[in-house]
Formats: C-alpha cells, sequence, structure tokens
C-alpha cells in the first residue's frame, strides 16, 4: 500500500503535466461556428486527481477498482481528494484521461536508452478462450492468437526495456500479431540504439539486416540447424540475462495488473493499461542486470 506521501508525489507530477497539457490542448480546440453556447462547467474532480487514483491503485495492492475507490479512497483518502464523485462518474471520467494518460507516459516517465535492450511480448487476455464467440466488449477488435502456453483470445502488449528494467517503448496488437511485426515500425524502435536482445521467435535475416540500418543490432540465440558461427562472449553472458524482461513482464501483471478480464470498454481497456504501465515506473525498484556491478568485477579482474 502506498503512502500518504507517495501518493503525493505522484499527484503532483501528474498536476504539472495536467497544467502544461491543458494550456496546450485548448489552443488546437475547434470553436463551434453556430453561435450557440457551449457549457463549460468545471468538474469537481480535476484530470490529475483520476490520474493519480489510476496510478495509485495499480500500486495499492488491490484487486478491483471498484472496491479500490469505495472503500479506501472514499473512507480513507477523502482528506486528498476532498470533492469526490460517485463511481459511476468516475468511470466517466476515466474515459476522459486516457489520452492524458498516454501523452504523460511516453514524454515523462519512459526510460533512457543505454545501448543494452531487451524486446519482448506477453499476452493480455480479453476472456477465457472458451467464451471467446460469446464477448461482446472486444468483439470485432480482439483476436485469437497462440503463445508458448497455448491459446489465447485477446492482445499483445509488447515492450522494449533497457538494463535497468525501464520501459524504453511499447505497442499494442491484435493477439493473432508476429512478435517480429512492431519492429519494422519506426515508431517503436526510433529511442532504440546498440544491441537488442530477442528470443528465438524474433530470428529473422531481414529483419535484422533492417534493424542494422537504423543502428541496431538484433542479437538472438542460434537454432540447432541453423549456421554462421558462435556468438561473441558478451552477447551470450546477455542473452542469459533475458530473463530480466520476463520479471518485468511478470511485474506488470501481478504488481500492476495490467490484465483482467471484467472490462465494460475498449477505452477503460486501455486506460487500465496504461496506468498499470506508469504504475510500473513508479516502482522503487525495478529488475535490472546490474551491468555496472558487473563490468567493475571485470575490471578488478583483469
Amino acid at each position: 500500500m502506498l503512502t500518504i506521501n507517495e501518493i503525493t508525489e505522484i499527484f503532483y507530477l501528474c498536476d504539472d503535466f495536467s497544467k502544461e497539457f491543458d494550456k496546450s490542448y485548448k489552443k488546437h480546440i475547434l470553436q463551434a461556428d453556430n453561435g450557440k453556447k457551449t457549457r463549460n462547467k468545471p468538474r469537481k474532480l480535476s484530470g490529475s486527481e483520476v490520474m493519480t487514483i489510476l496510478i495509485s491503485f495499480h500500486l495499492g495492492g488491490y484487486r478491483n477498482l471498484k472496491h479500490y475507490y469505495l472503500f479506501y479512497v472514499s473512507q480513507h483518502l477523502n482528506k486528498e481528494f476532498p470533492q469526490l464523485v460517485s463511481y459511476n462518474r468516475f468511470v466517466e471520467l476515466q474515459q476522459q484521461v486516457a489520452f492524458p494518460l498516454v501523452l504523460f507516459l511516453k514524454l515523462c516517465r519512459m526510460g533512457e536508452c543505454t545501448g543494452i535492450s531487451f524486446v519482448d511480448s506477453t499476452t493480455l487476455k480479453a476472456c477465457h478462450i472458451k467464451r471467446e464467440k460469446q464477448n461482446k466488449v472486444f468483439n470485432g477488435i480482439a483476436t485469437k492468437g497462440k503463445s508458448t502456453i497455448g491459446w489465447f483470445f485477446g492482445f499483445k502488449l509488447h515492450i522494449i526495456i533497457n538494463d535497468k528494467g525501464e520501459i524504453l517503448s511499447f505497442v499494442i496488437t491484435q493477439g493473432n500479431v508476429d512478435d517480429r511485426e512492431p519492429l519494422n515500425s519506426e515508431s517503436f524502435i526510433k529511442t532504440v540504439f546498440g544491441k537488442l536482445y530477442a528470443d528465438r521467435g524474433y530470428i529473422s535475416k531481414e529483419l535484422r539486416d533492417i534493424l542494422f540500418v537504423d543502428g541496431i543490432h538484433l542479437v538472438t540465440k542460434l537454432r540447432n540447424n541453423m549456421k554462421g558461427g558462435e556468438l561473441p562472449l558478451q552477447d551470450k553472458i546477455n542473452l542469459r540475462k533475458r530473463a530480466v524482461i520476463e520479471s518485468v513482464n511478470d511485474e506488470l501483471k501481478n504488481i500492476c495488473q495490467i490484465e483482467h478480464t471484467r472490462h465494460r470498454s475498449f477505452t477503460n481497456f486501455i486506460t487500465n493499461l496504461i496506468a498499470g504501465l506508469l504504475a510500473y515506473s513508479f516502482l522503487p525498484k525495478k529488475p535490472s542486470i546490474y551491468t555496472e556491478k558487473v563490468d567493475s568485477l571485470q575490471l578488478q579482474l583483469f
């Protein structure tokens, strides 16, 4: 459970961003030419407060947003949020902050590339595979796909992290999209350089050549029937540490709760996912491979 000071820190960061976002947003609003007055009544619960509650929920240990809002925020944080609204109204406000949440994550909370990066994908199930035809919320949006643990119905989250466990880039695709396809997108890899480590599912000579032109060296394990020589020792060591991104996926699902099957709209699905990624960025300790310590030990040995 977060302390009051930690929630306050999250609010200050969200509030500073919201103020700058509102200034820029108002400049690009198209005004109606019909001469009618538009209602612009201020909300009781500001956008930064809604963002803070959503992010803190993913770090609060609760499994259900409704229970968190009604039994924790309303009862224990009413001094910090003096103008709380009903839960139904909060759900409406949640959808309105989806776009600011995405910008806040992209512009303010992403990590910096260090030259050593890892890429992987994880499944985001929309419902149980046996109920895929009965699901109406994601009808025509989610698709059926197959992962290493079997078939699923939903989406895929593709992420790139650095050696410190910080997320550098992410993209959401349908469940039947190949893991290698997002790497063809310039927006997904524009902040990445140096060596990018992946599993055998990313093996592709064409993709390797494309990434090499952009200054990225894609490193994967060789299959048994592949020819091309041995990998350098440092690449072998870093490939063994590729499990760090599996640890990141595990924390995203089990601590930040980016995956559940209780969504009632696609917008709420996106909001829950982005808020979970933001919550991960606020974790004080993230999975890492401690490259600085390893390098210092190697220097002492030699």
